[in-house]
């Protein structure tokens, strides 16, 4: 699957998206082998690890992507374009539920799993739950922008351009992002390494 993503990316998605654009379906099939993984992984963060939630989201973003492929007119790098639709459906799909469910826990495994003591594995356990918690907890705005940087590792510039704001206002977010978190998960610094 990696060497599939990092072929379409080489053999540049523009091509694909024209070729999408002009109704190849294998070409779409091709796409959407090479970036569901990053659209699944954005919406499962943002979701706090619910990954009926995540898959439900990327079949939403890549239905969207067949219908309005059209639309996209190349002014900026397709994965842009994919995190915006990415970042807009997770905010649609939050808003539709806060208007029908009460906030609840989310359970999901942000850090990787590490061999080690049962002791080891039951902090590395509570560490995950508090920081999935805590990244959970950011307003909408602020957590898209520190998954967009930590995540998936995208330039300002790049989150900029896929939230449709400016470079400033991303810092800013990430800022107050990093402010909020810090305050939750203070007591966790040595714990997380090591530290006792």
């Amino acid at each position: 699957m990696e060497q599939l993503a990092v072929m379409t990316e080489e053999r540049g998605s523009a091509g694909l998206v024209e070729s999408c654009q002009r109704g190849d379906r294998e070409a779409f099939r091709l796409l959407f082998e090479g970036y569901k993984d990053k659209v699944y992984s954005v919406a499962l963060y943002f979701f706090g690890g619910d990954e009926a939630l995540a898959s439900d989201v990327t079949q939403q973003v890549f239905l969207k992507l067949f219908t309005r492929i059209g639309q996209f007119r190349h002014q900026s790098e397709f994965s842009t374009w994919l995190y915006r639709l990415t970042t807009n459906a997770c905010i649609d799909e939050q808003r539709k539920r806060k208007r029908f469910e009460p906030a609840g826990d989310a359970e999901s495994a942000l850090l990787p799993r590490a061999r080690g003591s049962a002791e080891e594995k039951v902090a590395r356990h509570e560490v995950r739950d508090e920081l999935q918690s805590a990244i959970a907890a950011l307003k909408p705005k602020l957590r898209i922008a520190i998954l967009l940087k930590y995540f998936e590792e995208l330039s300002y510039a790049e989150i900029a351009d896929a939230l449709g704001c400016s470079q400033g206002t991303v810092a800013s977010r990430i800022n107050r992002g990093h402010k909020v978190l810090a305050r939750r998960l203070g007591h966790l610094r040595g714990s997380m390494f090591g530290g006792e």
